[in-house]
């Protein structure tokens, strides 16, 4: 009776956490803006793999890559700009304000203000940095600034949208003029407040203390939150208990989409850039490391338990399941497993449900650590089927593809007894 009341308690406190108004603004702006992270990983790959490959003239080489630099110039090299934009846009949808297109303009034009108005560049050919104003740099307009742009994005949509629902505020023109300029004479003058705010926080920063929001913003939060939530046992401990929801008929994404993803996302980003400029690859943890040896098959790397049925259940409804999810599930797609198999409230399920994944990331994080194998920098498609997604994430590497079937070797054997045990349970089920 404890037990359930618990869980009952569990499960309203997850739905809850689920639905958080910033959290659920932030699953739904990086859903967005996921195809161009998405193209912007498959660009970098051409450039860096596939070209390289096929071309092996330098000058016709060079040529070819120019449009994968245009692609991620427009991609990956402005993607604060791009979430800061979404948040404001989805913050004020979820707040369900009548202008969300005002609350991503806001968004965006507070996040520029926030910039540095003198940045240091190197000229091409030079070794030494100059002090350039005036300019906007990748940079800070990039994947380093992305979690800049997510608080910066929340703040101003926040405020913008408080502050326009004051009446006094209001200008009205009458019921003669076009929704559209009624539309902008409603918010111009909590768009001159906000704007106003932001620039003197922005000018108190420089001539104060020397510094920027962005910059502190990166420093003092973004580093220290992606180094707990995206090292390895931060990165193992937040994906599990994702994956325990499941056990509870509770999507996983209340944990991992709205709090790990987007830190993941940025790692992977940085990764991308970091790859595309030849540079050293920053993050073993990111979002394709853990999609390609945490999620094979879906959550709870379910790839391994239909591969396990088939080898040892004997009961003919686990087999019957496992014949039908197979196909979706070589995507990554398990619902008929979840629900069917089932894992929701399956306890004889949970530990390899929950230890299989757990075991890929630890896995693949030493192995790439040690040097076995690249370390992912390529965002694929969630759905990129087992030994393609390896391959296609770490930029071609054949060593990913065998660690990665290790794991998948040591998941089914994980599996194994658990599914021996749940074909008792359910004979007994079926004898009472």
């Amino acid at each position: 009776m404890e037990n359930s009341k618990f869980v009952d308690k569990f499960v309203v406190f997850a739905g809850k956490l689920g639905n958080q108004i910033h959290l659920k603004t932030l699953r739904d702006a990086f859903a967005t803006v996921m195809p161009l992270y998405i193209l912007a990983g498959l660009v970098v790959l051409l450039n860096n793999t596939v070209f390289k490959w096929i071309i092996s003239d330098p000058a016709t080489l060079s040529n070819v890559q120019y449009w994968g630099i245009t692609v991620a110039n427009g991609t990956l090299n402005i993607s604060s700009l791009l979430i800061a934009v979404m948040v404001g846009y989805y913050l004020a949808q979820n707040r369900e304000y009548e202008n969300p297109l005002a609350a991503a303009m806001i968004s965006a034009v507070s996040l520029i203000a926030m910039m540095p108005n003198a940045v240091q560049v190197v000229a091409n050919g030079a070794k030494d940095p100059v002090s350039v104003s005036g300019v906007l740099t990748f940079s800070n307009l990039g994947t380093g600034a992305m979690f800049a742009g997510v608080i910066v994005a929340l703040l101003a949509s926040e405020l913008f949208i408080k502050i326009t629902r004051v009446k006094a505020l209001k200008i009205h023109l009458g019921d003669n003029v076009p929704p559209a300029v009624e539309k902008s004479f409603n918010v111009l003058v909590p768009v001159i407040l906000v704007v106003a705010v932001f620039g003197l926080v922005s000018t108190l920063l420089f001539n104060i203390w020397g510094t920027n929001l962005i910059t502190l913003i990166t420093t003092f939060i973004q580093e220290p939150l992606r180094h707990v939530s995206t090292g390895l046992w931060g990165a193992i401990i937040l994906y599990s208990l994702g994956n325990m929801l499941w056990l509870f008929g509770v999507h996983q994404a209340v944990i991992y989409s709205s709090i790990l993803e987007p830190l993941l996302i940025i790692n992977i980003l940085e990764n991308t850039a970091a790859y595309n400029a030849g540079e050293a690859i920053p993050h073993i943890i990111n979002v394709s490391q853990v999609q390609t040896y945490a999620l094979m098959g879906g959550s709870g790397s379910t790839i391994c338990l239909l591969i396990a049925t088939f080898l040892v259940s004997k009961n003919a409804a686990s087999r019957n399941v496992a014949k039908l999810a197979f196909a979706p599930g070589l995507f990554n797609i398990n619902e008929p497993v979840l629900f069917g198999y089932p894992i929701v409230y399956n306890v004889s399920m949970a530990i390899p449900f929950i230890g299989v994944p757990a075991l890929g990331i630890l896995i693949s994080y030493v192995a790439t650590s040690l040097g076995l194998m690249s370390p992912s920098v390529v965002q694929v498609p969630w759905t990129t089927p087992i030994f393609a997604s390896s391959f296609l994430s770490t930029g071609g590497d054949w060593r990913a593809v065998v660690v990665q079937a290790i794991i998948l070797v040591l998941g089914v054997l994980i599996y194994i007894p658990f599914i021996k045990v749940h074909d008792r349970v359910m004979e007994n089920q079926y004898e009472g």
